[in-house]
Parts: C-alpha cells; structure tokens; sequence
C-alpha cells in the first residue's frame, strides 16, 4: 500500500523541480519579486496622535463645577473605549470620504471606500491615554488628507454627542426650571399675602416689640413699687399720691398680663405674635426652599451653555496629521518572502533525506559522466 505524502513531498516530488537550477530559479524569481515588493513602490505612513481631554486639563473644572457640569456625558465610561468605539463608526468614516473627497480622488463607491478605510485606517490605543490614527499608501498627500480628515470627523462626531447628551439634560433643566418659577412665584404670593393681612410690613419686628414691651412694662412696675414704698415712708395709704401709684401699678399689672396672655386671638400679645410668627416662618421656609430651588436649576441650566461651548474641545491633537520620515516597507510581501525562504529550505532538506518510498524524481546525469561510466564498464 503507497504511504500518503504531505504537501511539501508532493512539491518535492514534481518532475519540475527535479533539478537544483529549476528549483533555485522558481524560488528565487518569486523571493526577488516579494523583496521589490517590499520596497518599491515606496509606501508612505501618514498618522496622527490624539488624547481626550478632561476639564481639569482645560482650566475649566472649577468653572463647571460651580455650574454643575463637571460629570462627563459618558458617565463611568472610560473615554479612551469610547473614543475608539466611536472611531470605528461607519458615520465617522463617512464624515472622512466627504470631506476628503475620496470618491472623486479614489474612483470608489461609497460603500468600497468604506471598507477600503475599515481595512486600511488603524486607530490604536498606546500606554497613557494616547489614540494613534495612521495610514499607509503610495501616495503621501492622499494619506496625510485622509488622516487629517479623520481627526476632524472624530471631534466632530464626539462633540456631537456631547451635545446631544446636554439637549436631553437642558430640556430636563428647562422644565424644573419652569416648575421651580410657577413655585417660587406662588410662595412669593402666599408670604406678601400673609404680610398684608398681618398689616406689618415687616412682621419680624412685631415679636421684638412684645418682648420689649413686656420688659419695659416690668421695669415700669418695679420702679412704681420703689415709687409707693418711699411714699409709704411719708404718707399713709389714704393719701392722694399713695392711692395714684397704687392705680398705676394694678394698671401696669393689667397691661402686662394681657401681654402675656397665651390666647391667639390678641395681636399684642404672646400667644398672637407665636401663632403669627410660626406661620410667618412656615412660609420662609417655603420661600426661602422654592428660591434655592430655583437658583440651582438656573445655575445648572447655565452650565448647559458652557457644555455646549466645551463639547468641540473633546479631544487634544498632541500631533497633527504628517508623514513619518522613517521608511515603510510592504511587510505582507516580506513576509511571503520569508515563508518562501523557508519552504525552499524545507523542501531541500527533504529531497536530501526523503522518507521511505517518497517518489521523489531524481536529477538528470550529465553526459560526460555518462559516456565515461559506459568506458569503465
């Protein structure tokens, strides 16, 4: 039974290559078209480093901060995943046969040159945040236009998602904003009502009047007492003066009871100005909530602005689109060089030990040897 032979017996075995010099000249023809290959015709790589930006790179953190746009639109995303995500996006690509001009320059379609540009476009992530755009080709203008066009459609298409994301967060801001006005408004109401029924421009003030007067009642009535004991010294009770002070003290004792007085019926007095007060603050309160409300709202639906002024400067060219000088080589046809090297290498060692029963076509004799091999015999 005839043993199966691999590829590289089979190769060996043609009649073809049975001599060295056939050999040679197959292999080497192929190797030395693969290495002109490699170098010529002379291949240009155009590329470009870029980095994303944060606010605290642009100065701005505390600016956004304070306007509460400090988050990124991204949210925990990583910004170089989604910079390159979006990289690899069939809008940004289109972006790049547009403002190119690449199907006028290229003879392609649309759909040609987009996946000419999927294949031949490489966006990389480097060590330290860095996104590496380059192309290799012939001609060096074509390459430095087309990466230079892809930088540009990435900023565009990141600030337009940047933008979209501050749209969705302002039109959220604009209807708190309005919600938080109809509030504050309607609390503005409610307190000017209260001050006018009250008939106290400031009604704060009512409850510093009571306790003054409360005080001032009882001073009034300790000096009245001092007053009646130096006249009990001179006169007895049924005088005149004694019978006044007594009047005035029980009058003072009046009036400072009525102040005191806990029913809240009496604006003049404690219970009055406790039940007027508490709802006086009640409706601070609720002024004073609906008004920071609405300061908030206004100041985040400011910071929108400022996203939307920001959202171009997404990403820093750290270099601009240019031609590397080192030379390029076509590594695709060295490495079909390579491996050409390699199976010559292989198929010579198997022709020097061939395995048993390999039909292997053994070289032509010469006909010198031949003539002095028939002498000999």
């Amino acid at each position: 039974m005839t043993p199966r032979h691999s590829a590289v017996g089979t190769l060996a075995g043609w009649n073809l290559l049975a001599r060295f010099r056939n050999r040679a000249l197959a292999f080497g023809v192929a190797i030395a078209v693969c290495l002109v290959l490699t170098f010529f015709p002379q291949r240009f790589r155009a590329e470009a480093l870029l980095a994303p930006t944060d606010p605290s790179s642009l100065g701005l953190s505390g600016t956004l901060g304070q306007l509460g746009a400090l988050g990124s639109v991204f949210g925990n995303q990583a910004a170089i995943e989604v910079a390159l995500r979006v990289a690899d996006s069939g809008e940004v690509r289109q972006h790049v046969i547009v403002d190119a001009k690449l199907q006028t320059r290229m003879g392609m379609t649309p759909l040609q040159l987009q996946r000419w540009l999927r294949r031949h476009l490489d966006v990389r992530s480097l060590r330290g945040g860095i996104i590496q755009v380059d192309l290799d080709d012939t001609d060096p203008r074509l390459a430095q236009d087309i990466v230079a066009a892809f930088t540009n459609s990435l900023q565009r298409r990141l600030g337009e998602i940047s933008r979209q994301q501050t749209s969705y967060k302002r039109q959220i801001l604009v209807k708190l904003v309005r919600d938080a006005s109809d509030g504050l408004a309607l609390a503005q109401a409610n307190y000017d009502d209260y001050r006018l029924k009250s008939q106290d421009a400031v009604p704060e003030l009512q409850t510093g009047s009571v306790a003054g007067r409360i005080a001032q009642l009882e001073a009034g009535i300790k000096g009245k007492r001092i007053a009646l004991s130096l006249a009990r010294q001179m006169y007895t009770d049924e005088n005149i003066m004694v019978k006044q002070i007594l009047a005035e003290i029980s009058a003072m004792q009046q009036q400072l009871y009525e102040v005191k007085e806990t029913n809240t019926q009496s604006n003049q007095s404690v219970g009055g100005v406790v039940a007027s007060t508490s709802k006086l603050y009640r409706l601070q309160r609720e002024l004073g909530l609906q008004r920071a409300l609405y300061d908030s709202y206004m100041r985040f639906l400011q910071g929108t602005s400022v996203e939307d002024l920001a959202s171009t400067a997404n990403m820093r060219v750290l270099e601009p689109p240019h031609i590397d000088a080192e030379r390029q080589h076509w590594f695709p046809a060295m490495a079909v060089g390579i491996a050409l090297i390699l199976l010559w290498a292989i198929v010579e060692f198997y022709r020097l030990r061939p395995p048993l029963g390999a039909p292997i076509a053994s070289e032509e004799r010469r006909p010198m040897s031949g003539a002095r091999e028939g002498e000999h015999a």
